[in-house]
């Protein structure tokens, strides 16, 4: 059987073969969709956090704390979703996990401030914890849905594709913001209802990926878990990474990316607030400041993601894939550390906010499309049980892991030690290289449970 006339434009991006086309196309459609629905959520919550007062903390404390809480929470959120992820058919448990966070989205909406209610206290940092969650764990099911469809060898050519949905609704949707908002086309305190009209129509597409594919044919697939820990209990996400290496320095890896990449964050946040809280006072807003200083935010934020997923998508769409074959793993999951050690390093010759954007546009597409294709593959030689318990532990709890140490870099080099911005990058900067040792150490593992399963080659990587 031939190529359909879409497959063979799919071959523009990626290899296809016969029969793959359809499948990827809905696949590329539902992450299209979750992440659309991801970036008219994520300009609000810079907005409503920047409004939101806790006496004795300035924004950036409030902002970085709220990881670390996020870091509690899902130790007992993942740890459910492994008990639910036994009893329930995958399908089930996508559909009914979705369509609670949609029913979250509505009550947010509502509880915005100055909308139905005034600013009612703590609700800026409750939001600003529940999309965090949102925005690791959602994406992080169907990421683990769609790793479970596709072989070792398939996953390879496909998965690069199907991401350059993900970055393309991220940069529509944070595209979408800036116009809807900034033109006065839908108020800012709409766009939450807006969001959930997206993820129910994921739940429909994911449905008819459910029913095309039997996705249930990998489980011959290496299991790198212990049979010991696939009992799930609630802190099934404390105890998995201790039952390999693979799955330590998996974890390892996601901590401590989080950790350099929300420390730049942080940075770039507290930039954002400082310039806007003067041009309030320079333009004497008086009793609009707070609402200046939230609509600024979420334009600058808005604008900030359309240029990074617009650069993710060019990446994704043009070198992802290309870049996967030729230079095998280790080049897909090594160079955002090596992006991040030049990143930082510029930025600690010429820290000004026009360098620091720039800088945090380039990393943060990089993570968002190559690096994130490096976080697919490397699951696609582990088998259904282990990506449904392990998976969604590391891609959720280990990246708010990592944010709540920024959390703590905050704390201890901003509010108790009063560091300067040169030696906090220098910080920095020894976690990149860190991570950069974790990742030569991981390509080996990856390596060695390829190996480990007789149904897959082992690929050439080099490190």
């Amino acid at each position: 059987m031939g190529l359909s006339r879409t497959e063979k434009f799919l071959c523009i991006f990626t290899e296809v073969k016969a029969g793959e086309g359809k499948t990827a196309l809905l696949m590329f459609a539902n992450v299209f969709l979750i992440l659309l629905a991801y970036y008219f959520i994520k300009p609000i919550r810079e907005g409503w956090i920047a409004v939101s007062d806790i006496q004795g903390l300035t924004k950036v404390e409030v902002k970085a704390y709220s990881s670390f809480f996020q870091s509690i929470l899902l130790l007992a959120i993942v740890g459910w979703y492994a008990r639910l992820s036994d009893r329930w058919p995958k399908i089930v448990l996508f559909t009914r996990a979705t369509w609670f966070c949609v029913a979250n989205i509505v009550i947010f909406w509502i509880l915005q401030p100055d909308f139905f209610f005034g600013n009612l206290p703590f609700t800026g940092f409750i939001y600003y914890l529940w999309v965090g969650i949102f925005g690791v764990f959602v994406v992080a099911q169907f990421w683990t849905f769609c790793a479970d469809v596709y072989t070792d060898e398939s996953g390879k050519r496909m998965l690069p594709f199907i991401a350059i949905g993900a970055t393309s609704g991220a940069a529509l949707g944070a595209l979408s913001v800036e116009l809807l908002v900034e033109h006065h086309i839908v108020p800012t305190e709409w766009l939450l209802l807006v969001a959930t009209l997206p993820l129910m129509a994921s739940i429909n597409l994911m449905k008819k990926v459910d029913r095309r594919e039997d996705y249930r044919h990998q489980q011959s697939a290496i299991d790198v878990i212990d049979k010991s820990m696939q009992r799930a209990s609630l802190w099934v996400g404390t105890k998995l990474i201790w039952s390999s290496k693979f799955l330590l320095l998996t974890a390892l890896i996601t901590l401590v990316s989080n950790w350099v990449n929300t420390n730049g964050e942080n940075l770039l946040f507290s930039v954002v607030q400082f310039n806007l809280t003067q041009q309030a006072i320079e333009q004497k807003m008086g009793n609009d400041t707070l609402q200046f200083v939230r609509d600024g935010t979420t334009i600058f934020y808005g604008t900030f993601y359309f240029w990074v997923n617009v650069l993710a998508t060019l990446l994704q769409a043009f070198v992802a894939s290309r870049l996967l074959k030729i230079g095998g793993f280790a080049a897909i999951l090594l160079i955002l550390p090596v992006i991040a050690l030049l990143s930082y390093s510029f930025i600690l010759l010429l820290p000004i906010i026009y360098i620091i954007k720039m800088m945090k546009i380039v990393e943060n597409a990089t993570d968002y499309s190559i690096n994130n294709t490096s976080r697919q593959v490397l699951w696609l030689p582990v088998n259904s049980e282990t990506k449904f318990h392990a998976k969604p532990a590391i891609d959720t709890l280990y990246v708010r892991l990592g944010d709540g140490l920024a959390a703590l870099t905050v704390l201890i080099g901003i509010h108790i030690l009063a560091l300067p911005l040169g030696i906090l990058l220098a910080f920095n900067l020894s976690l990149v290289a860190v991570w950069l040792l974790i990742g030569v150490l991981l390509v080996r593992e990856y390596r060695r449970v390829k190996e480990a399963n007789s149904q897959v080659p082992v690929e050439e990587d080099t490190t």
